[in-house]
């Protein structure tokens, strides 16, 4: 099998990782891709928001399987465009993308599918949204309707801050706070049959203890041993499928990675937003744990076969993703400062590029990932935090706190 996987973050370079170990993928192309990537496959420029331009690489290196990891190449119509050339996109279409491209959109389906959902309303001026702040009280959360880039959500108690992200944003979503443990579930659909996969774990906040701002996720883990049994039996029967059934009674059915993330709150669990996407850093956890060969999981997804794909089989223990910034992330990155230490196993790319003289410089807010894995989840965490310790990159900052409540114990589901 030839593959084109399309992106260049740390969530294609876990994916590259996972394809690259498929025995069935004879060769792998990943557009644009980054330094990490550069040793598992053939890199090739694209201008990724370009779904005119993604399917023509397609065509061009005869893929018989394209990925798209962003979100914003999907919302743009990438997977559709290679589609219309009849080539298997694991992605959902435009239309269907809007589960994340739009907070309201995605608020309108859960709503007519029954999903339970934290309550919202949709605001586009100053007046709206103080009656919105006004309705839910504190803590306030300011969603931007679009994307984002992982950025797009104010959680404060601070009026001031929630009503200048309204303004900043435009049109944004208001809803009421969802009290307890976040989890991601990744969910891999070909529009009907659906297979979940781990759930995870990320940290959004950029500092210990879940303080500062939200950022695109500073670590990861996976499994979740505080987890209700039977949780995700209940997600996919009240929120995965309800919400497929939706989709495919608009005629929009969605194939691809859908990505649930979630509240355990005291009144069980609760949706805080879908994405069309694999996320990341949860990805570096979620496949670093997957036996299943990705390659041939994603293409019967792609290919409408997936109810006959052989049960997902997982590797024992656990595994512990940490994310390395950049000085100023989240508010405003540095880049090009010299990253020595990235060239062994477990450290993924995120946000670097090779200079003309052969270093390896920074090249975004989230640099790298230590990444991990251990016979429980104290080993892969140590491990994790060995592999960031023997990263060198000036002004770098990383949180010290990933998985520490959950190895603890101190991670409690609301009665």
């Amino acid at each position: 099998m030839r593959v084109l996987l399309v992106g260049g973050g740390g969530r294609e370079h876990a994916l590259a990782l996972g394809l690259a170990d498929d025995p069935a993928v004879d060769q792998l192309i990943v557009a644009p891709g980054n330094p990490g990537i550069a040793s598992l496959a053939e890199l090739r420029e694209v201008a990724a928001n370009d779904p005119a331009a993604v399917a023509a690489l397609a065509v061009e290196v005869q893929a018989d399987l394209v990925v798209i990891g962003p979100e914003a190449p999907l919302v743009a119509g990438a997977a559709d465009a290679v589609r219309a050339k009849g080539i298997p996109a694991f992605g959902p279409s435009a239309e269907a993308a809007r589960l994340e491209g739009s907070k309201t959109f995605a608020k309108e389906i859960m709503t007519a599918a029954g999903v339970p959902t934290a309550r919202a309303h949709t605001c586009t001026d100053a007046e709206s949204a103080g009656r919105a702040l006004d309705d839910f009280g504190p803590p306030y959360v300011v969603k931007n309707d679009g994307l984002a880039a992982g950025k797009g959500v104010v959680v404060t108690d601070d009026r001031t801050i929630a009503e200048e992200h309204a303004r900043e944003c435009g049109r944004v979503v208001i809803e009421e706070y969802l009290a307890g443990p976040e989890v991601s579930l990744f969910v891999v659909t070909d529009g009907e049959a659906a297979l979940p996969l781990l759930p995870a774990q990320d940290f959004k906040r950029v500092g210990d203890g879940d303080t500062g701002p939200n950022t695109g996720g500073m670590g990861a883990y996976a499994p979740l041993p505080w987890a209700p049994p039977g949780l995700v039996d209940e997600v996919m029967r009240d929120v995965v499928h309800p919400t497929l059934a939706e989709m495919r009674r608009r005629g929009t059915p969605f194939a691809g990675l859908l990505y649930v993330g979630l509240a355990l709150t005291a009144a069980g669990p609760r949706v805080i937003e879908f994405n069309a996407r694999f996320g990341d850093p949860e990805t570096q956890v979620v496949l670093a744990l997957l036996e299943t060969p990705l390659a041939g999981l994603l293409h019967a997804a792609a290919t409408g076969t997936l109810a006959a794909h052989p049960p997902l089989r997982w590797r024992e223990g656990a595994a512990v993703t940490v994310v390395v910034a950049a000085e100023g992330y989240p508010a405003a990155p540095r880049t090009g400062d010299e990253i020595i230490g990235a060239d062994r196993a477990g450290v993924i790319h995120a946000g670097t590029r090779r200079a003309d003289d052969g270093t390896l410089r920074s090249a975004g807010g989230r640099v790298l990932c230590g990444t991990a894995t251990g016979h429980d989840l104290a080993a892969a965490r140590d491990a994790a935090y060995a592999l960031v310790r023997g990263i060198e990159l000036a002004g770098s900052h990383h949180r010290t706190d990933i998985a520490a409540a959950a190895v603890e114990g101190r991670i409690a589901v609301p009665d």
